[in-house]
């Protein structure tokens, strides 16, 4: 039988079975009673009546179908299809809330049937129709997949309905089970990824203390590609990095991860300077998802008893540098390009910049400065940022560091809040040596 579009039926007193347009209301009670089951159906439906697919190639057995709407005095909006073609034709163009469904069609037999269904019913409920003889195989149904089955000729009226509003009801329960199991399952990778993103310093000594914080941006309330991490080398030497890898989502959290972990064991192994960056360029290049994703990133490296630093800077902002006698200044050194714009090309140039014995240096991704502020265009950036940490700069590194990310935001708010992941690392040593 050739494909044709679903016909809807519905009864008509005098001419049960004759054929209705698309989306037509079954048989309705005139009069009083009718408003009566009018208000039973918004009780029964709140107030919309379901959208229900027939497939079934048996006129008699349509029929059938058709009665029952008829006599439960119950509006449901019935179409038909007589194949399994003519019934993916009719879900493409739309998903009923349910799907009766006979096993023996032209096209299709049993359980194969029910999967190919399945397959194009997207949220809908399906309820399977069988033979007298053929329990067994409405029970199989259900446990393939089906929401109930019911028996051809031995369903009342009032069954029939409640049926249809059962494996509905069910349905929405399957889903909404489905889409919790799929949130925690979610909120388990999140955590990993957090785990991987946000480590706990490698600290050998007290010699410097560490403050980060990381917050996401106001369009995810996931983690992005933001990653910081800290590290001290058996020689002393405080070895840190604040990176961001472009674009938000699974696949650039999960390159951040890759990044920050190829960082620290890079360190650990005793890369240094250009071999480090052009290390962690190798493995951007090799984990990406396409050449339009790069990174950015600050490496930093001191020993404790130095009264200087050295900086490395990959197309990523300027560091905040604090002294004891509360002076705050931007430090923006000489830098080299995004990491994996021109891979195995490029070089990033290792900077000293002085920092006393006892100071402290904030490093800071893109999220932070890049907030609107007003009602313009104009955006914070690093010296609206330095005018704010220089308000605060006698603070001690916990309340200094979230003042500053609490100003940004309300800078920020007439403009929707920060956009973009915003990664904090401060570091502040003791001068111990």
């Amino acid at each position: 039988m050739g494909t044709r579009p679903s016909t809807a039926v519905r009864s008509t007193p005098g001419r049960p079975g004759a054929p209705a347009s698309p989306g037509t209301r079954g048989h309705i009670p005139a009069g009083r009673d009718a408003a009566r089951g009018d208000e039973a159906a918004e009780a029964l439906w709140n107030g919309r009546p379901p959208t229900v697919l027939l497939i079934e190639d048996d006129p008699g057995d349509a029929l059938l179908v058709e009665e029952l709407v008829a006599d439960s005095g119950i509006p449901l909006r019935l179409s038909l299809a007589r194949t399994l073609a003519e019934a993916v034709t009719a879900l493409e163009a739309e998903v009923p809330q349910c799907i009766l469904l006979d096993l023996h069609l032209p096209d299709a037999q049993g359980l194969e049937a029910l999967e190919r269904v399945i397959v194009h019913a997207g949220g809908s409920a399906v309820v399977v129709l069988t033979g007298l003889a053929e329990e067994q195989a409405g029970l199989a149904a259900v446990a393939a997949g089906a929401q109930d089955y019911l028996i051809k000729g031995r369903v009342e009226p009032g069954l029939f309905v409640r049926a249809i509003r059962y494996a509905i009801q069910r349905k929405h329960t399957e889903l909404a089970a489905s889409a919790l199991q799929t949130s925690r399952l979610r909120a388990q990778e999140n955590a990993r990824l957090e785990r991987g993103l946000l480590p706990t310093p490698l600290l050998l000594d007290k010699s410097v203390a560490v403050c980060a914080r990381y917050q996401p941006g106001r369009s995810q309330a996931l983690l992005g590609g933001d990653f910081y991490d800290v590290v001290q080398t058996p020689d002393g030497m405080t070895h840190a990095v604040v990176g961001d890898v472009s674009g938000h989502g699974p696949d650039e959290a999960a390159l951040g991860v890759c990044l920050r972990v190829a960082w620290r064991s890079f360190v650990l192994a005793g890369a240094r300077g250009q071999q480090l960056l052009a290390l962690l360029e190798q493995i951007l290049v090799a984990e990406r998802s396409g050449p339009e994703i790069f990174a950015t990133l600050t490496c930093l490296t001191r020993l404790p008893a130095e009264d200087h630093m050295n900086l490395q800077r990959a197309g990523h902002p300027g560091v905040l540098i604090r002294s004891p006698d509360s002076d705050v200044r931007l430090e923006e050194v000489p830098g080299g390009p995004v990491l994996g714009l021109l891979p195995g090309r490029m070089s990033w140039p290792v900077t000293a910049v002085p920092v006393h014995r006892r100071g402290a240096v904030m490093m800071f991704t893109d999220g932070l400065i890049e907030g609107r502020i007003g009602t313009g265009f104009e955006r914070l950036g690093e010296d609206g940022l330095l005018e704010l940490a220089r308000r605060h700069q006698d603070e001690a590194a916990d309340p200094f560091v979230d003042t500053l990310i609490h100003s940004a935001q309300t800078l920020a708010a007439s403009g929707g809040g920060l956009a973009d992941d915003v990664a904090v690392l401060h570091l502040e040593w003791n001068g111990a040596t």
